[in-house]
């Protein structure tokens, strides 16, 4: 099994039943600028960050190159890029984002350049419950053109719920509490990550085709 696939089984094994997700789309995708462009490499560049949580660009952007190589794409080492970013002059996310598509692509021969931003990253407590969401919105577009070849956006949630075990209300209560503060001390953000990664490279809809070094990558289009 590969390995982001046992990473995704991870997850949803931790999230449980109480994790949730926006339904994947019925409509199948356009995909004749993807087919048309056909890339073999992406470039992933620094994530940008509209949550309070400091630490989640870093943390989000390891999350990324299993899944994309596993998909079938040659991924650029994204904390060589982040390095070699930093030497271009291009130390800050927002400013990587507003750059022209095509000088990043050729500062490492890349087909195609993945932009991610995370939207919400936040864990929210409320009487005996607590809240993680994570909200991801991705954008393929082709190092050649400029062009958007792919781009969704997944939110994940998790909320979750102590084991009946007896003991009266009283009981379940404090047993709801315990769960509550246990993800308000460490939120599932890393869990949520890999699965809304899950959802938007593989969802029914939503994918990114399967790419050139995947034996079957042709059945995706």
């Amino acid at each position: 099994m590969r390995l982001f696939a046992r990473a995704a089984l991870a997850a949803i094994a931790l999230l449980g039943l109480s994790a949730c997700a926006t339904p994947p789309e019925v409509q199948k995708k356009d995909y004749t600028a993807f087919k048309a462009s056909h890339p073999r490499s992406i470039l992933v560049v620094p994530v940008t960050n509209k949550s309070t949580q400091v630490d989640a660009p870093d943390n989000f952007l390891t999350t990324l190159p299993v899944p994309l190589a596993e998909r079938g794409y040659y991924v650029f080492p994204v904390h060589m890029v982040k390095r070699t970013m930093e030497d271009e002059g291009l130390g800050d996310a927002d400013m990587v984002h507003g750059a022209d598509v095509k000088r990043l692509a050729a500062l490492f021969g890349a087909d195609a350049v993945l932009y991610a931003n995370i939207e919400r990253w936040e864990s929210a407590y409320a009487i005996l419950a607590t809240t993680t969401t994570v909200a991801i919105t991705y954008t393929l577009k082709s190092g050649k053109t400029g062009e958007t070849l792919w781009e969704e956006k997944v939110q994940t949630t998790y909320s979750p719920q102590a084991q009946s075990s007896g003991g009266g209300l009283l009981g379940q209560l404090l047993a709801q509490a315990v769960v509550a503060a246990m993800e308000r001390a460490s939120p599932s953000y890393l869990p949520l990550a890999y699965q809304a990664n899950g959802i938007a490279l593989y969802g029914p809809g939503k994918y990114i085709p399967k790419g050139p070094y995947d034996p079957e990558h042709t059945k995706d289009y």
